[in-house]
């Protein structure tokens, strides 16, 4: 089985050990190599649609129509003013009033809400009619995920009719430790610029500051997950696995070049498309590296299944090896379709570890609680170790996945009638660093709630139409009222060593 090409091969790997871009020949056999005999993976997100999973290939996250005549038009246009967002030009969204006020500014009126829906998706489509991504044919808004810190609707964006994803995070400003998690997840959604990492694409425009209490991003929408994926009857070859892998590396390696560390990654974290692209996703629990030592980081992270050695022994202080450890056991479900290390409690969960990986080094037990050492050392002694996500992509192993992510899926590489033109950085870092001092001198959640209002009116400067929630959508009151998951669905707390 080729890989997008045969020919590409040869001269991918030159580019790539040179470090120079390079076209490759053949490039009219690229998009002819797809993983053949692949049944529909099931994705839960589209009943109606049959995806494939791809590396390579192009499928789009619908069937797209193209409607071309005006009373298309018309339909989608009263489709959009049934639909969850709105162009918010003169009014910001409908505010959810403190207790005991009354209602904040007036929402627009149906009329005017239906005439500014109209008009965006008239123009638009005056604009694009001839364009094949315009999908006019508009899908009821509905939820796809819940999480710790929110909750995900897909919807469609007026503006230009496409799907997007729309996450809730309600209750924002109950305390301070959560308005400086939500805000310093907001400043990551926006600072990230990577193909394997979730960015914000939009945040709905604030109400008057009197009556903000949630905040909406806008993001990409992707069709599936990795767990989905791993447990339905898809069937996953070595090329997937390669392909995946090398995405989730990819990813890792930018944001630990941010210096930030993830602290949940997991299948349900990965987002995938039917043409096998991967996003990590969920920055709920992320933070920035701690250089220094004796600061404490808390231990309430990463899903137990996933949860590296020294997280589970009670060590205060982590780096963003924990991240790493999570996608070795990714990597095993992916191969073995069934979760690595699967305990019913910390304590089981590290004994699994040691007893296929033998046990963590004195160094790296520095940091560890006295009992959870102990424990350790009454063991048989075996050493483990880890590398970092720039020497797993330098491993032989990723070349194939290198291979066919930038010969027919990356958007850094382009295609021209002489071949492929390969990009100079397949594995881009960021420069400078994320800055999380801004952190430091949030004092009062009045006075983050002010910030983060600013935030997102700064954010929205010079940029398209501002959106707003439409309050006479379909599904308005069901998203409005949705809250986020309930403790028994979160992952369980490390334990307490004796």
């Amino acid at each position: 089985m080729s890989l997008c090409g045969a020919r590409a091969n040869a001269k991918m790997m030159a580019a790539y050990n040179g470090g120079t871009s390079a076209a490759a020949a053949g490039h009219h056999h690229h998009h002819h190599h797809h993983l053949s005999h692949l049944p529909p993976p099931h994705l839960h997100h589209h009943h109606h649609a049959q995806h494939h999973l791809h590396p390579g290939s192009a499928a789009a996250v619908h069937p797209v129509q193209q409607h071309t005549s005006s009373a298309a038009a018309a339909a989608a246009a009263a489709a959009a003013a049934a639909a969850m967002l709105n162009p918010g030009q003169q009014q910001p969204y409908f505010p959810s009033p403190a207790p005991g006020q009354a209602p904040g500014p007036a929402a627009a009126a149906p009329a005017q809400v239906q005439a500014a829906a109209a008009a965006t998706v008239k123009a638009h489509h005056h604009q694009h009619s001839h364009h094949p991504q315009q999908q006019l044919d508009i899908e009821p808004d509905r939820p796809i995920g819940y999480g710790a810190f929110g909750v995900v609707w897909s919807v469609t964006d007026p503006r230009d009719g496409k799907r997007v994803a729309l996450k809730k995070m309600p209750n924002v400003f109950q305390n301070l430790v959560s308005c400086k998690r939500v805000f310093r997840e907001l400043k990551m959604l926006c600072f990230f610029k990577h193909d394997n990492v979730l960015s914000a694409l939009d945040i709905l425009q604030p109400p008057h500051i009197d009556y903000f209490e949630e905040i909406y991003v806008v993001t990409e929408l992707m069709q599936s997950d990795l767990h989905k994926i791993i447990v339905s009857p898809q069937p996953l070859s070595s090329d997937h696995v390669k392909v995946f892998l090398y995405q989730i590396l990819r990813g890792l390696k930018y944001l630990h070049s941010a210096g930030i560390l993830h602290r949940d990654i997991k299948p349900g974290n990965l987002l995938v498309n039917s043409n096998c692209v991967l996003k990590i996703c969920d920055f709920g629990l992320a933070r920035v590296e701690e250089l220094d030592e004796s600061r404490h980081m808390t231990q309430e992270v990463v899903t137990q299944y996933y949860r590296a050695p020294e997280i589970l022994m009670g060590s205060r202080h982590y780096s963003n090896a924990i991240d790493i450890w999570s996608v070795g056991c990714i990597f095993a479900e992916l191969l073995g379709r069934r979760i690595l290390f699967q305990a019913q409690s910390p304590i089981q969960q590290l004994d699994l570890i040691t007893d296929l990986l033998g046990t963590p080094s004195l160094e790296a037990m520095r940091t560890a609680c006295e009992g959870a050492k102990a424990h350790i050392l009454r063991g048989p002694h075996k050493q483990s170790k880890r590398i970092s996500a720039k020497d797993a992509l330098a491993h032989p192993y990723l070349d194939e996945g290198r291979l066919r992510y930038h010969t027919c899926m990356c958007k850094c590489c382009f295609s021209t009638s002489t071949g492929r033109v390969y990009t100079s950085d397949f594995e881009p870092v960021t420069n400078p660093k994320f800055d999380d001092t801004f952190e430091k001198n949030l004092s009062s959640v009045r006075q983050v709630k002010e910030i983060i209002h600013q935030f997102i009116l700064e954010q929205q400067k010079g940029n398209r139409v501002p959106l707003c929630i439409n309050p006479q959508s379909a599904a308005f009151k069901s998203f409005i009222s949705s809250t986020v998951a309930q403790p028994s669905e979160m992952p369980p707390s490390p334990l307490v060593w004796e």
